[in-house]
């Protein structure tokens, strides 16, 4: 499943989540590509790290946060990247710029810490020390949040080679049910192509962001636009 769009046009332009995508690609082209493995090796977030029974090459206070700009290839960044341009310019449009900022950081931070505590509490000692790394799970903060505050809207998907329209809640509700059992076999650790954001990060990034949408909605600080006309309608559509 693959979304192009969600159809909704954003009422300001998104400067901080065109920000972002930017800083990914900066990072992953000027810093990454030179020299990938190096660049993975040393910033990137390691779960032992956390407990003292490993030392990274940075501080784990510091490579949490290094590591949410780091990706393993370029399928890997631009996935994550067509996520972000598709799901965070209306969650920045509901939170406000500063706001959008604080809570995509604060998401990655929840979601490497949910990682590094199922990963310590249910991995070997060697699967604490594969490095993370990835905007996944910030970004799946940011869908949580989507989630909540336009669940109705139609997202456009290319399922094989057919595109098909689903209503928000179905799409995001069917990939967090997909990260929530998968993680729940057992993939603690990221190991694909080395490293990469791994499962609970996405279960621990989409409840985070879930919450918080639904408190600042009940102060009126994150107003839906769901209730509109141009998101009504809950059925699947091609």
């Amino acid at each position: 499943m693959l979304p192009l769009s969600d159809g909704i046009p954003a009422r300001r332009f998104p400067f901080v989540n065109v920000a972002l995508i930017a800083a990914n690609f900066i990072v992953f082209v000027f810093y990454e590509l030179p020299n990938l493995d190096s660049a993975v090796l040393h910033a990137s977030f390691y779960p032992c790290s956390v407990a003292g029974t490993c030392h990274g090459p940075e501080p784990w206070e510091v490579s949490w946060f290094t590591a949410m700009f780091l990706h393993a290839s370029w399928s890997h960044i631009l996935g994550n990247m067509l996520f972000l341009a598709i799901f965070g310019k209306n969650v920045e449009d509901a939170f406000g710029h500063a706001r959008y900022l604080a809570f995509y950081v604060a998401g990655g931070f929840i979601a490497a810490m949910t990682q590094a505590l199922m990963t310590l509490i249910g991995g070997s000692a060697a699967d604490a020390a594969v490095p993370t790394l990835g905007a996944s799970g910030a970004i799946a903060a940011v869908l949580g949040a989507y989630f909540v505050l336009y669940p109705n809207s139609r997202v456009l998907t290319l399922i094989v080679v057919f595109p098909i329209r689903f209503p928000a809640w179905v799409f995001l509700g069917v990939w967090f049910l997909y990260q929530f059992v998968e993680a729940n076999f057992g993939f603690f650790s990221a190991r694909a192509n080395g490293g990469g954001t791994a499962f609970f990060a996405h279960v621990g990034g989409f409840v985070f962001g879930l919450i918080v949408a639904r408190w600042l909605a009940s102060f009126g600080a994150a107003p839906s636009r769901a209730g509109k006309g141009e998101l009504a309608g809950a059925g699947v559509t091609s």
